[in-house]
């Protein structure tokens, strides 16, 4: 494996930072994936007792998918792409509005091998956050190498963002 890489035990790293910060918080949370195919919720559910933070994974591989289980505009595809800030952030604000939980991580991308579109090359991702309390956000990714690096580099993005996210509100919390 690429050194580079983040290997499973630094993915699991991040789980159980995720896991420690909501037990603490008394929440939960889930995720919409297209290009991962689950691999978030996988390693999320890897840790034992993640049932009482993790509520559930919803793959939305299809823009029918993302359409009809995230509620995600069919304009907003049609407009942005389905790899796009727009439509990662609608589908986890979708996921948000039709589970019980307060945070929600959402990935779209181009894993290749094939799949670039103009202005998207391969390893283009877009993952979208959003939690109760803090405005939902987006951030566009570049990542280098095979299908399997660019899913795992997911992963690990989508992961350290949702830390920050939970330290932010934490501290916003702690301020009022």
């Amino acid at each position: 494996m690429n050194p580079t890489l983040p290997d499973d035990a630094a993915l699991q790293a991040l789980a159980q930072q995720i896991a420690a910060r909501l037990i603490a918080r008394r929440q939960r949370m889930a995720t919409a994936e297209s290009c991962t195919g689950g691999l978030i919720a996988k390693v999320l559910t890897d840790l034992a007792g993640s049932s009482a933070w993790f509520e559930r994974g919803i793959v939305s591989y299809s823009n029918e998918a993302k359409a009809e289980l995230l509620g995600v505009p069919e304009t907003t595809i049609a407009r942005h792409g389905a790899v796009s800030g727009p439509t990662v952030i609608a589908m986890a604000d979708g996921l948000r509005a039709r589970a019980p939980v307060q945070w929600t991580v959402s990935v779209s991308g181009i894993a290749g091998p094939t799949g670039e579109v103009p202005g998207k090359p391969v390893g283009t991702v877009f993952i979208g956050w959003s939690g109760v309390g803090s405005a939902s956000a987006s951030s566009r990714f570049q990542f280098e190498g095979d299908r399997d690096a660019v899913r795992r580099c997911t992963v690990d993005a989508a992961l350290a963002g949702l830390i920050d996210l939970l330290d932010a509100a934490r501290q916003a919390d702690s301020g009022r």
